[in-house]
């Protein structure tokens, strides 16, 4: 049918997920079309009690049983437009699915709260005892994958920020870090510091770093025989960092979680979220 779905690189999701609402207003006799905000209930409860097929061993806000909050909501999207649908086409006057009201001539959109409450789950970060667990491994490893353990926390650096730095943005002399705007999330520049302790372990880094290249350039090169000399791929520190995590028996561990450490640390000692 014609309408918002046209076009729509999600329109086989859409379908699927209208669909299922459609044979559950069948399932329960009820008429899609003049169905109300309570059928909708229904049908979102429906979803939300199912076994889920992830196995009730997951470990999740929702483990063991429905589908997941981001889930839930995906799926109440075709039911919201099929109905904006019909309130467009004069077959009724409101949508009963709450979030998103259409009204004739004005944008989608109100603060009616919705059916499904938008869960926002907080990123998963180690214990005290978890995080030196891990140190413990980490002091085994190579001295480039400590000091890019160490500066990842340190600097709070995403994944991308620390494998792209270059020698250039390095000033030992304030213990500052140059993290230029291409390489950010927000693509804009800043200036971090990291510890006393991380700029011995740099420094360690760097007179390695001259035994395999002493030209200037991306910081963390590749000593494996493949790639000798170039700069370490993202792919690379990420397999480094998981098979660190897994020998700490950390498996949800990952290159993201020193950032959330390291801003949650700094939030424990009062730094404001801007600072």
């Amino acid at each position: 049918m014609d309408g918002p779905w046209e076009g729509s690189a999600d329109v086989d999701a859409y379908a699927r997920g209208l669909a299922e609402y459609l044979l559950i207003c069948e399932r329960d006799d009820v008429d899609p079309v003049t169905a109300g905000r309570l059928h909708v209930a229904a049908f979102v409860k429906d979803l939300s009690t199912r076994p889920s097929r992830r196995g009730a061993n997951v470990v999740a806000l929702d483990s063991g049983a429905g589908l997941a909050n981001a889930t839930l909501q995906q799926r109440l999207v075709p039911v919201r437009l099929f109905y904006d649908y019909l309130i467009e086409e004069g077959l009724r006057e409101s949508n009963p699915v709450g979030r998103g009201r259409y009204t004739p001539g004005r944008k989608f959109g109100s603060h009616e709260r919705g059916l499904v409450p938008r869960l926002v789950k907080l990123p998963w970060i180690p214990s005290e005892q978890q995080w030196l667990d891990l140190l413990d491994v980490v002091r085994q490893e190579p001295v480039r994958n400590r000091v890019m353990l160490a500066l990842a926390y340190d600097a709070a650096l995403r994944r991308e920020e620390l494998c792209s730095l270059r020698t250039e943005d390095l000033d030992p002399a304030h213990r500052t870090l140059r993290i230029r705007a291409e390489t950010t999330k927000t693509r804009r520049e800043r200036v971090v510091p990291y510890s006393a302790p991380t700029g011995v372990l740099l420094s360690g880094y760097l007179a390695h770093r001259a035994t395999i290249s002493r030209a200037r350039g991306p910081l963390f090169l590749s000593e494996s025989r493949r790639n000798h000399g170039q700069p370490l791929s993202l792919w690379t520190w990420s397999k480094v960092v998981r098979r660190v995590a897994l020998a700490a028996d950390l498996p949800r561990f990952s290159t993201h979680t020193t950032r959330h450490l390291c801003l949650t640390d700094l939030a424990r000692m009062g730094w404001e979220l801007h600072a």
